[in-house]
């Protein structure tokens, strides 16, 4: 209930939900009568961090890990190496009679940042959507390659360990726990795929993540890795596998469980300062000496994460400034990097890892008490400060325009092979009504995403909003006879249930609204609002003649095809769309500088400028 009721207050407010529970719970310790926790790090690493990675693992899409495997790589195992070493020698220099080993022990637990926190903020703010990949890509494998840190720097604690030991680990975590999330992937995408039974499939589901963490232990692989491969594999063949109802069922089921671990971890965080302080008093070090070195652990954490995506930007300027014809992959802005450096949160993995410290660790309180300092302190620092930053640095937002033409385009291909399916499978002797019903409900389907470019000022609603609007209208009024008939018991539980499956599934497969949020909770600009900013969409047009009246002149000439077509409004020419394979509207826009194209298609008014980036 706590948490709930938290969650809900931060998020009405627009303050950090991690950041209120941790003071929810520090000043709960403190009430009398509440008994104290004690954060068992087995609870959290075999119990809590599982599900936790697999539900982030199956959201991800394996199409963009790959793209940005690079980059994430040079985050997930290179920063996190690095923070280690660098808060390591900074511990070691401030805090008394502790060990290197213990040192980079401490920069090993506060490495991996809580990269959900991050992109949390970075959808509320409207961060480019290439960042957030690389950002939640990040934390899948950073956790592991924290914990294989932490695993090898407490050996070396309990006494001299090699270069070649550490190689060896680090080899030995990578490549068990990658067999076994292959292993346990796959075989689990096979059981599931013959599954028929949404509360079986889910069952299974939660089963995978420890199926997959506690055998990868067991042969000193990386149970993090293994898990994360595991839902990796299974969030990319959910599509092939699973029926619709089974993939909502387990969206739905794995929401609310992330949503409930994440948050009851923080405030069981906030619960374990009293005891952390109680320990801490008996060190016998001074409040100004402990502040130090909290202080100075902090900054190191941050600063190392500054540095290291600064370094890197450096080195590949510096590299395509040195080898021009060689280097060719893309170099981010330094805003961009700026972004990514201070989002660097700490979060659940951190506090956890830093209970994992055996009991007769030098200095144990001490680092316990710096680790969740460096949680709470860049929850406050960095989580506050973010969303300011990244409106200061104006990085480009999703363009909701670009996603309604890319939602078009794709529903428009997936219908037009749907109907080409349907003639192939019908059957002579099947109804002509229902297959007009089906060739209506594609098409209704495919216009309803095209309606949403094409609406102008003067239409107040498009085909689509007016049925949805009838459509809902009416479904209030089924559900009110449903209620009687439940009331007068005139109908068995059993039938009343289905009835009302029915009507929530229809309710579901509405098409959605034109007025959507966007990413700070305001309506999207319509495209009829979004010309009157542009001169060149309001510009009064003189209709031209078309070049062609049903085909791309450029595309038969050099023997490719077309998607959609689009006519530019200074001169008529008729040119592909950027779904197309060669863009000739846009090809055309660069050659000419005429600044305005409108959809060629049938039905379709809706207009585009190329110089202000406007729909309308």
């Amino acid at each position: 209930m706590t948490v709930l009721v938290v969650s809900a207050l931060a998020r009405r407010l627009d303050w950090s939900a991690p950041l209120c529970l941790i003071v929810v719970g520090v000043a709960a310790s403190y009430v009398p009568g509440v008994p104290e926790y004690q954060l068992d790090p087995e609870v959290v690493l075999l119990g809590l961090l599982p599900p936790l990675l697999y539900s982030a693992a199956i959201q991800t899409s394996l199409v963009d890990f790959r793209k940005n495997r690079g980059a994430i790589g040079l985050m997930s195992v290179g920063l996190v190496v690095f923070t280690a070493l660098g808060v390591g020698v900074v511990a070691w220099a401030v805090i008394p009679g502790l060990p290197l080993a213990g040192g980079i022990a401490l920069g090993a637990v506060v490495a991996p940042p809580d990269a959900v926190a991050a992109s949390v903020v970075a959808r509320r703010v409207g961060m480019p959507r290439k960042l957030i990949r690389l950002l939640e890509g990040e934390s899948l494998f950073n956790d592991a390659a924290a914990l294989v840190a932490l695993r090898t720097a407490i050996a070396a604690l309990a006494g001299s360990v090699s270069l070649w030991q550490v190689g060896a680990d680090f080899f030995r975590a990578a490549i068990g726990g990658a067999v076994v999330g292959l292993v346990v992937g796959f075989a689990a995408a096979f059981v599931r795929a013959r599954m028929t039974e949404p509360v079986l499939d889910t069952a299974l589901s939660f089963a995978v993540p420890f199926i997959a963490y506690i055998p990868a232990e067991a042969i000193h692989g990386s149970g993090v890795l293994a898990v994360v491969i595991a839902g990796l594999i299974l969030g990319h063949k959910a599509p092939q596998i699973l029926s619709g109802s089974t993939r909502l069922a387990s969206r739905l089921n794995w929401q609310t469980i992330q949503f409930l671990l994440e948050n009851m971890v923080f405030l069981l965080i906030g619960l374990q300062l009293r005891r952390i302080l109680a320990e801490v008093g008996e060190s016998g070090l001074s409040l100004l000496t402990l502040t130090w070195i909290c202080v100075a652990v902090l900054a190191a954490t941050i600063l190392t994460r500054i540095l290291w995506m600064g370094g890197i930007g450096t080195v590949k300027r510096v590299k395509r400034r040195l080898l021009p014809g060689k280097v060719k992959a893309k170099i981010w802005p330094w805003r961009y990097s700026a972004v990514i450096s201070w989002a660097g949160m700490r979060g659940v993995v951190t506090l956890a890892a830093a209970f994992v410290l055996p009991a007769d660790t030098p200095q144990r309180a001490v680092l316990v008490l710096a680790a969740f300092v460096v949680v709470a302190g860049t929850l406050a620092v960095q989580g506050m400060t973010l969303p300011p930053l990244i409106r200061r640095l104006r990085l480009p937002r999703p363009d909701p325009a670009e996603d309604a033409l890319q939602e078009a385009a794709v529903l428009h291909d997936m219908t037009r092979a749907a109907l080409a399916k349907l003639e192939e499978i019908r059957q002579p002797d099947d109804p002509p009504e229902i297959i007009q019903r089906l060739r209506d409900r594609l098409q209704h389907r495919a216009d309803s995403a095209w309606e949403q470019l094409g609406r102008q000022s003067a239409l107040a609603e498009t085909p689509s909003d007016a049925y949805r609007r009838l459509r809902l209208a009416l479904l209030e009024v089924e559900r009110d006879q449903f209620l009687k008939a439940r009331d007068s018991g005139s109908a068995d539980d059993d039938v009343l249930r289905r009835v009302l499956e029915r009507l929530d599934i229809e309710e579901s497969m509405l098409d959605r609204d034109e007025a959507e949020p966007d990413v700070e909770g305001r309506e999207l600009r319509t495209p009829a609002a979004t010309a009157g900013s542009c001169k060149h969409l309001s510009h009064e047009w003189v209709d031209k003649e078309p070049s062609s009246a049903d085909s791309c002149a450029a595309c038969l000439a050099e023997g490719t095809t077309w998607v959609h077509l689009r006519m530019c409004l200074k001169c008529g020419n008729v040119a592909c769309c950027d779904s197309s394979p060669r863009r000739h509207a846009t090809q055309h826009f660069h050659e000419s500088r005429h600044p305005v194209m409108r959809s060629y298609e049938p039905g379709e008014t809706w207009r585009w400028c190329f110089v202000d980036k406007q729909l309308g």
